[in-house]
């Protein structure tokens, strides 16, 4: 099967191919965001949210399967394995985010600079309430990369949180 990449950019360069991925990140999340805010505006933030999680439950199963399958991810890869998923989501390439080892099966994600945050943080609005999907796409993803890793919300808004982070999760076996 032929593929048609004449209109790709020149991505020899690291810095060419980085700036392809934050391009392509930052596409999907706007998707995201502008189909979120239309079920938002037709049904409601409660019902939008509900659909939004239910999405996010497949999609990061989904997610995390192609990373496991394209970068050789073992099975049962335990934390190593979901630190290395976690840094290849679409999301690691537009937001800043951490990983804190608290010993070899225990890990805190955190997520320093969110786009969506910023964004709403910017035009003077409150933090998206996102834990209800977070609870659902952090533990899917983590469950999808090993079964045996368990997920736990540390903070996510609503929840206050510091100013150094938006939302934190514990990731651990």
């Amino acid at each position: 099967m032929e593929k048609n990449n004449q209109a790709l950019p020149n991505l020899e360069s690291k810095e060419a191919f980085w700036e392809f991925l934050q391009e392509m990140a930052k596409r999907w999340l706007a998707h995201d965001g502008l189909w979120f805010q239309a079920l938002e505006k037709e049904y409601g933030m409660e019902a939008a949210i509900k659909i939004d999680a239910a999405v996010w439950e497949k999609f990061s199963a989904v997610e995390a399967e192609r990373i496991k399958k394209f970068f050789q991810i073992p099975e049962g890869g335990g934390i190593p394995a979901l630190k290395k998923a976690l840094g290849l989501r679409f999301y690691a390439f537009v937001n800043k985010q951490e990983i804190i080892e608290q010993d070899e099966n225990r890990i805190i994600f955190r997520m320093n600079d969110c786009r969506v945050q910023s964004a709403r943080q910017r035009k003077g609005l409150p933090d998206f309430p996102c834990k209800a999907v977070g609870l659902v796409e952090y533990e899917v993803f983590a469950r999808t990369i090993d079964p045996q890793i368990k997920t736990r919300c540390l903070s996510c808004p609503p929840d206050d949180h510091p100013a150094e982070y938006y939302c934190a999760w514990e990731f651990w076996i």
